[in-house]
């Protein structure tokens, strides 16, 4: 790094990454001691704790999907803005090669990945004048499970299980509600929510990912945005969708909620939905030298005791490729199940290739995983898993089922469940859906013993292409078995009957 501004900036992208802020800590440690010992919820969040722990051991990414790195500069009036672009911009690339962020920036017109988080648009940066001679730099990086329930209302809206919300305190109220609901398991639950009423359409996201940069535990300055969010936090764990949309007390972990202006023809309702993995801090910067004068979110240390809960072994069922249908057959939702072998990592691009071309090695009775790990080479050229958890698998739904029969698969691994297609193509084909633990990026990177190969590395880039990896102990839970059954669409249904109970006025 050529600069203390870049040194500075680089530590500030790797603790953000690596290192979960106290009052984030705090929240995941509360919902630990609600949950009920032994549940799925409580063997999620126990998993969580663990990945939280070595993350911060060993340095390396929380979450394989470390987003879009989103900056908040504050700097004072005259404050070169150009090199502190350039700074930035070195600063991500620098922590693109030492595999601290995943590359995540692709070109959507030709599907390339840049593999160094640099292009247009990226990463994002903002820019805000004050008086002060110091410099303030604040950073999000929000992954992609998480940005994809991201919800905006436009009030009037009909709201499943909720009815009519207008254009008042109570319409909102029941935005907000269904929100939390509509993410179910996808977003990494347990989860964080900012809301933004009021604005435009891009000013009301703006606003509500601004919340995201308060402390858990301010007290919003309005009154009645106060009461809002105390509402929200005592109300939105009723759905019991819990960790990881398994089921279970603990569904939200915080809500803050900002208003601005709206014009008359317009009502907007924006929420940024948060993983567990809520990473943003900030560093306060000597605008001459460049030198941390202090870190924020940083009030106290928060530390973290590895857990002793987690995943039992003793009763899991292992799989290991090729498998029999008959064993498939065999199981149920609720199963645990250890995965010893080869597996194959596959999301969007690997899905849409499969449907019109061949594997590039044989898939019959084997697994997919639906998972975009961060890579690191070695000295010789050997691949490393640095960061390997699960991605939200709803995306590969157009195309699961179909993939399923094609290729003879036994098992499809990810987060947050799949759809009525998928479910119904488990049957016919004789094959499980098995839910890892979304975030989880250290835990189930330590069950890669080696990586055997991978495809299509300069077609899709390192989070699309096709990785082999040679797993052992691999856990993971049955949520959608052979025989049509499914956890995520039983829990969707309760959290919904959940939701009408939470229908009448309050507010008004």
């Amino acid at each position: 790094m050529s600069t203390q501004m870049q040194e500075s900036l680089l530590e500030l992208i790797t603790q953000t990454s690596t290192n979960l802020p106290p009052d984030v800590r705090r929240a995941i440690k509360k919902a630990q001691l609600q949950e009920e010992i032994g549940t799925r919820a409580s063997i999620a969040i126990d998993t969580i704790v663990d990945n939280i722990v070595s993350a911060e051991e060993d340095v390396q990414p929380i979450c394989q999907d470390t987003g879009m790195p989103t900056f908040i500069v504050h700097c004072p009036v005259g404050f070169n803005q150009l090199r502190m672009t350039e700074d930035i911009r070195v600063a991500v690339e620098e922590a693109t090669k030492l595999s601290k962020l995943r590359p995540n920036s692709v070109d959507p017109l030709t599907g390339k990945n840049s593999g160094n988080n640099l292009g247009a648009g990226t990463p994002v940066i903002h820019y805000h004048q004050w008086e002060r001679d110091e410099v303030e730099v604040r950073l999000i990086l929000k992954g992609g499970g998480c940005e994809n329930k991201n919800i905006q209302y436009a009030l009037p809206v009909e709201l499943p299980g909720l009815g009519r919300a207008g254009r008042d305190l109570e319409g909102i109220r029941k935005c907000i509600l269904h929100a939390v609901y509509q993410a179910q398991g996808q977003g990494c639950s347990a989860g964080f929510i900012g809301v933004g009423i009021g604005g435009d359409r891009t000013t009301g996201y703006e606003l509500a990912k601004e919340q995201l940069f308060r402390p858990l535990d301010d007290v919003n300055p309005n009154p009645t945005l106060a009461e809002l969010e105390q509402y929200i936090m005592d109300n939105a764990n009723h759905l019991e969708i819990g960790t990881m949309g398994f089921g279970g007390k603990v569904t939200l972990l915080g809500c803050k909620i900002g208003v601005m202006n709206r014009i008359p023809a317009s009502f907007y309702v924006s929420v940024a939905y948060n993983c567990w993995a809520f990473r943003r801090l900030g560093v306060v910067l000597d605008a001459t030298s460049g030198e941390i004068r202090s870190w924020l979110y940083r009030d106290k240390e928060e530390k973290m005791e590895r857990p002793t809960g987690g995943f039992s072994t003793d009763q899991a069922i292992v799989l290991k490729a090729p498998i029999s249908e008959e064993q498939i057959r065999s199981l149920k939702v609720g199963d645990v199940v250890l995965i010893e072998g080869e597996i194959h990592t596959g999301r969007d691009e690997l899905h849409k290739y499969l449907m019109k071309h061949d594997s590039p090695v044989s898939l019959q009775g084997g697994i997919i995983y639906h998972c975009g790990p961060v890579m690191m080479k070695d000295d010789a050229g050997e691949w490393h898993v640095t960061a390997a958890g699960p991605t939200t698998s709803s995306r590969e739904e157009p195309y699961q089922a179909d993939i399923i029969e094609k290729f003879g698969l036994r098992a499809v691994i990810g987060k947050g469940g799949m759809g009525a297609k998928t479910l119904a193509g488990l049957q016919k084909s004789g094959a499980v859906y098995l839910n890892a633990i979304g975030g989880a990026a250290q835990f189930y990177a330590r069950c890669v013993n080696k990586v055997n190969g991978v495809d299509f590395l300069d077609e899709f880039g390192v989070p699309e292409a096709m990785w082999h990896l040679e797993v052992k102990g691999f856990p993971a839970i049955v949520t959608m078995d052979a025989h049509g059954n499914s956890l995520h669409k039983d829990v969707d249904e309760a959290s919904l009957l959940k939701l009408e109970d939470l229908k009448d006025p309050v507010f008004a």
